[in-house]
Parts: C-alpha cells; structure tokens; sequence
C-alpha cells in the first residue's frame, strides 16, 4: 500500500513539472464586437521565446500601430518565468464578420499557431461628446485641407492642388502615414514633394494654427467638364493634452491615433474657345516663345547640317506636338530628333522643348528654308498667339548641280541604271552540300569518352549529397548561418523604422549565435552567450560590444531611438560579427 503512494506521488510530482515547462502560444483580443470608427488590440502571447515569427494576414484591417514587442523576466520562489508579446493595433476597413487567422513562431524546433479568432464589425457607435475626451480633443484640432490654385481652368491649363496639415497650438503630431492616396482621373498629374517639411503660421477657420505642407501636386486637366480629385487619407498619431502634470509642473500629453481625409475637390474645367482658333493650333497651353535655327548655313554637297525647332516658356510643354517642316524635295530630311528640359513646380512645367531635323542637300545651290507658324492659347489674356520664324536659307557651295546629273536619272534611252541600281554579278561562289559521317569521326570519340569519365565523377557528387544530408548538425548551422544574413539584410532595408529595425537586428544576432556556438535560443541569455564567447577566446571587449547591442534590441521597444543611433547599431553589429569570425576558436 504504501509503495503504491509512492508511485501515486511521484507520477503526480512529474505531471506538474511536465505541466510547468509546457510551451503556450495564443493570440488575445481587446474585444471581439467593435464599431467601425473603434480600434482593436490583438496580442501574440508566448511563455518562451521562439523565431520566425509569423501574423496572420490583416486584409480586412489597417494597421494602426506595431508590431510592438515587449519581454519580461520574473523569479518567484526560485522559479524563473518568462513572458514575449507581439502587440498590434487595428482599424476595421468595413463592417462585416471577420476572421483572424493563425499566427505561427517557431520554439525548440517546433512551430507552435495559435487559434483564429472570429471579430464582429458593427457600423460606427456614437461617443458622448466630452470636452476632456482624447478622441474629441484630436478631432477638434486637427484638419487636412486640399486648397486648390483654381476651380475654374481652361483644358490643359495648370493647377496646383496643395494639402496642408493645420495642428492646434496645443496639440502635437508624433507620426503620421499615407492609407489612402488621391486619385486625378482626367488629368496628367506630377508630385512636387519637397523633402523638408516646414513649419508654418496660418489661420483655420478664423483661429491661429501651425500647418505644414504635405504635398503638392501639379494638375493639367485632359477633359472638359466637372472632374473630381479624390482625397488623400492619412492615418495620424496625435499627441493631445491632459489633465495631468508632471513633477515639473509640465503638461502631460497623451497619444490618440485618427485617420483623417481632405474633402473631395470638383474642378469646372472649361473647353478652349473655337473663336479665332488657328488651323495649325496643336493645344499648347500658356506663355510661350518660338524660334529655329541652323547648326550651319554654308557647306558642301553631301555635308550635314541640322534645322532646330524650339518652344520655350511656360505651360503644357510635354502635351502637344511641334509643327512639321516642309522642305525643298533636293534636300534629304530625316526624322527629328527630340528633346526636352523641362522642370516642374508647384506653379507647372517650364523650360524648352525641341525637335532637331537632320538635314543633307545633295546638289549645289542656294535653298531658303520657308517660314514656321507656332500657335498657342494664353490662358492669362484668353487669346490665341501665332509666331513666325524667321527666314533662313541653306547656301551648298561646292557639288554637282542638278542639270548636270538629270539626263541620267531621267533619260530611259540611255540603258544606264549606274544611280538606282547595282551592277548584275557575273560571278559567283558555291558551298559544298555534302556533309561529314558522325561514326566514328573525331568528335565521336570525344563524346565517347566524356561520357565515360562522367559516370564515376557522378557518383563521387552523389556521395558527398548524401553525406550532406546525413549531417543534421551542420545543417542547422547552415540554415542559422542563411537566417543571419537573411534578416541582417533586413534590418539594414528597415533603417529609419525603429521597430521592424530592431526586431530583424535581434533575430540576425540571435541565428548567428546558433550557427557559431551551436545553442538553441532558449540558452541566450546574456550571461550564457558571455561565458560561451569568453571559452573560445573572444577578447572581453567584442563581447560586451556583442551584449551591448543585444540589450539595444530588448530596450528599443521603450526607449526613442534615432535613425543615427540605428545605424551606429547596424555598424556595430556588423564589426562585431567580424570580430568574432576571427577571434573565435
């Protein structure tokens, strides 16, 4: 009897350790039912720490925040426990029954999912409006606003559409990304972003504001009538103001994330009057100048020279055509060549446009080039303009002249065909058809014995593939050793984005460590990788530089970080893996 309680208590004994050390893995949601204008709050949970984690795909959601990562340590009678999660915040995209699919990690070399998770989206629920509420603050005090330089425009005529993010003198605005950008259908559109963004002082509705320009846009409508612009959506975390302060008397400030839209903008676009349009008018649209020009005026037969065509000034210059030139049938003209130097800003395009026409004459004479009509349509004077070129001429000094060689071309007496067609060949070469026996020939016993040789060589390959196979240790270093370089490509893609930054530099560090000392990522704690590099004879100074960067990685989620201080990171980690690489014993 007492043998058997015994047994009874040791089995129980090994059951709860069993149960203690058993990996769990889940996915946590703030909610389950939400409205459409609310943010859900998922978290990926884990009781030990894995790789290669895996979230499910957020089709049906647009990512507010994360992933954000947070890790904690405790000891509680002796006993260690750890605790990982990944952290997302979502907005719903439309209303409806949604499913969040499994999220995957892999842990000791098992890959543990989670369960999906079924979330119901309900049209938008009204909040009680409150002076003191985040979300009400956020929406009072801050706009996006598309202003545009023109309502009422003339086909192909620029306008400039400016979107300008006014903030509250209160408030603040820590990040902001484009959800949902503009579209400009019916018009041919070119982004004028500068890359700084200054601040600047305006008035919103009769109130004092900062704003910032965001993006503008230069428009040149390709249709009449009413066009739309769609607006531009941005998603926005916004620091607001509370009712509390700090030790230092300071107002706190607390985050709310929105997304924001700029209203849709209609354009009237007008038709170009038919009143007084020129024939030769191709729909060049602005201020313009016109001229062309001769690389020479005085050469010989045969010589080239080229005939410049060039529109200068400002307006539509990439939509319309140069007018054509017509030339004495004596001088061979070949197809223009055309080019353009053309910059565009917030007012549109500028610079010059021009088509360069090679020309050959091919007797002696004096040739004058006719004169060139350019037409456009000012939309400042709303008038067409027409301008002539100037008359040039092409003077061929020295080369036959045409009476000399007409009676050739033109009289069929002569039987002489010496400017139209070649000489009929008397003479002629013969290729042999007969074709040389493949048996037994040189190149047949070349194949031959190739062929031979390659049968032991194919085995000796088959060999080492299978010692490749057999060798599991070395093939989880390989792999580790590919997931290193993998994500420390990715962290340096990733540069500027704190986050998805430190996460690909933790999880480089952590696969190099277990290609190079052969330990699983349960072993990594700091202590363990110090001792680990210091019996190899890693010199003490690489190996701090080693635990500093990974105590970088863990602090990264709480602390701010800049992109200088990134990319010491990156450079820091990268010397210290060759450092290691030829220390290491």
């Amino acid at each position: 009897m007492k043998a058997l309680k015994h047994i009874l208590f040791t089995l129980l004994i090994i059951s709860a350790v069993t149960l203690q050390a058993q990996v769990s893995f889940e996915a946590l949601v703030s909610k389950k039912k939400l409205g459409i204008n609310e943010r859900l709050r998922i978290d990926f949970k884990m009781n030990q720490d894995g790789d290669n984690f895996n979230p499910p795909s957020f089709s049906d959601f647009d990512i507010v925040a994360g992933p954000n990562q947070s890790v904690s340590h405790s000891w509680v009678n002796g006993k260690r426990s750890f605790s990982k999660t990944y952290s997302y915040f979502l907005a719903p995209k439309k209303q409806g029954r949604f499913t969040l699919k499994k999220a995957s990690i892999k842990i000791e070399g098992t890959v543990y999912v989670t369960k999906p998770i079924n979330i119901l989206v309900t049209k938008a629920i009204t909040k009680p409006k409150n002076p003191n509420d985040p979300d009400y603050i956020a929406s009072n005090n801050i706009h996006l606003v598309a202003q545009v330089s023109k309502t009422n425009p003339y086909l192909n005529e620029a306008v400039t559409v400016e979107y300008r993010l006014y903030v509250a003198p209160n408030t603040g605005v820590s990040n902001w990304r484009e959800v949902e950008s503009p579209k400009y259908n019916g018009f041919w559109s070119q982004s004028t972003d500068s890359k700084t963004q200054n601040i600047k002082r305006g008035q919103y509705n009769g109130e004092d504001y900062r704003y910032v320009v965001l993006r503008r846009t230069v428009l040149y409508p390709q249709k009449t009538g009413k066009l739309i612009i769609e607006p531009l959506g941005l998603d926005v975390t916004i620091d607001v103001p509370t009712n509390r302060r700090d030790f230092f008397g300071q107002m706190q400030m607390q985050q709310v994330h929105k997304k924001i839209s700029a209203k849709t903008r209609t354009l009237d676009v007008k038709a170009l009057p038919l009143e007084n349009r020129p024939e030769n008018f191709t729909g060049a649209v602005g201020d313009f100048n016109f001229k062309t020009s001769l690389s020479k005026t005085e050469l010989n037969a045969t010589e080239s020279l080229s005939l410049a065509l060039e529109v200068s000034g400002k307006g539509n210059l990439k939509l319309f055509n140069l007018p054509k030139v017509t030339l004495p049938s004596n001088l061979e003209v070949y197809e223009p060549e055309h080019s353009e130097r053309i910059s565009t800003n917030y007012n549109g395009m500028q610079g010059s446009i021009t088509d360069s026409y090679t020309i050959v004459p091919q007797y002696k004479g004096k040739y004058p080039i006719p004169t060139i009509n350019f037409s456009y349509f000012n939309p400042k004077t709303e008038t067409y303009k027409t301008v002539t070129s100037k008359d040039l001429a092409i003077n061929v000094i020295n080369g036959p002249t045409f009476e000399e060689i007409k009676p050739n071309i033109t009289n069929p007496a002569s039987g002489k065909t010496d400017y139209t067609f070649a000489d009929i060949k008397t003479k002629t070469t013969f290729i042999n058809q007969t074709k040389n026996k493949f048996f037994k020939s040189t190149t047949f016993w070349l194949a031959l014995i190739v062929s031979l040789l390659a049968i032991p060589l194919a085995l000796f390959i088959r060999r080492k593939k299978e010692n490749y196979a057999l060798d599991i240790v070395g093939s989880k270093t390989r792999k580790a050793n590919r997931l290193s370089k993998k994500y420390l490509s990715s962290a340096k893609k990733s540069l500027g984005q704190k986050e998805p930054f430190y996460i690909a530099l933790e999880k480089a560090l952590h696969n190099y460590l277990k290609a190079k000392l052969r330990i699983e990522t349960s072993e990594m704690s700091k202590e363990k990788i110090s001792e680990l590099l210091q019996k190899r004879e890693v010199q003490h100074v690489t190996v701090a530089n080693f635990v500093a960067i990974l105590e970088n990685c863990e602090q990264a989620r709480y602390s701010p970080f800049t992109e200088v201080t990134m990319q010491q990171d990156f450079s820091k980690a990268e010397n210290s893996i060759n450092a290691i690489d030829k220390e290491i014993v």
